[in-house]
């Protein structure tokens, strides 16, 4: 700024100012290890869009006043979500749109819906669901997979591929579903084979007492001769213990999620 190194980051502050100016510059979502909760409200509002709470729970808070001074000049923020240890994920830019001072919350624009949406305007169904689509491509998205392949070391759960531009951040319970949160402890790493034997329910993870799964092959596949991709890939899988999961236990996958995902897949054998 004006030829001065600005840092992004500050200890402790979720909104960042310039030492010097009033309007803010960041959004900060800190990291919390095997937490269940979004970085957001899970209910975008009537035109999907985003809503950050008050900090501090005041409308007049510094941290508040930077974020209304953003809005009212249009200055476009970095919105920096912690998915590891002081490892961020930004995303620029991010708008500050409008304020509901009832609830407490500012209104924030992900960058989709400029133009087209106003805070608090809901407008024809269509275009609401593309702007939750579209918050979800930019945001939710990137946010868990980063999570998830550092939780993995970026390798597959299955079978410990390491090559990470073949590997997915796999939900255990769908994102659509109310119970899909967008955590680690939703997430798995996976291959982009095991994660589509995973979604097709011919892949399953058991889960087990003393540890986090056991992986079986729907019964059927394992009578076919198919091949050394089925044997190996696949078949060589069955009642094998996942490979790699996270280190950390508060990151592993939910025992609740785990169980009724296997439920789902003996339904579908």
């Amino acid at each position: 700024m004006n030829g001065r190194r600005v840092p992004l980051l500050r200890t402790g502050a979720s909104v960042v100012v310039a030492e010097g100016a009033d309007t803010a510059l960041t959004l900060v979502t800190p990291f919390a290890a095997g937490s269940a909760d979004r970085p957001f409200d899970d209910v975008p509002g009537p035109e999907g869009l985003l809503r950050v709470p008050y900090r501090g729970s005041s409308a007049q808070h510094p941290e508040s006043r930077a974020l209304r001074r953003a809005m009212e000049r249009g200055v476009q923020l970095v919105w920096l979500f912690g998915v590891g240890p002081a490892s961020y994920l930004p995303l620029f830019p991010v708008f500050v749109v409008g304020e509901e001072p009832g609830e407490g919350r500012f209104v924030v624009d992900p960058g989709v819906g400029q133009g087209f949406v106003a805070a608090g305007s809901p407008p024809d169904e269509h275009v609401r669901r593309y702007v939750v689509a579209q918050t979800r491509r930019r945001l939710h998205q990137p946010v868990f997979r980063a999570t998830v392949m550092r939780a993995y070391a970026s390798r597959c759960t299955v079978c410990s591929l390491r090559h990470e531009r073949l590997l997915d951040a796999a939900h255990i319970v769908p994102d659509a579903d109310p119970r899909g949160i967008a955590s680690v402890r939703n997430g798995l790493a996976m291959c982009k084979i095991h994660h589509a034997a995973f979604d097709a329910d011919i892949l399953g993870i058991r889960p087990v007492a003393d540890g986090v799964g056991v992986v079986e092959i729907r019964a059927d596949l394992l009578e076919e001769k198919d091949g050394p991709m089925l044997l190996h890939g696949l078949q060589g899988h069955h009642r094998q213990p996942l490979r790699v999961t996270p280190i950390d236990e508060a990151e592993r996958p939910a025992r609740e999620l785990l169980e009724r995902r296997y439920e789902e897949f003996l339904s579908a054998g």
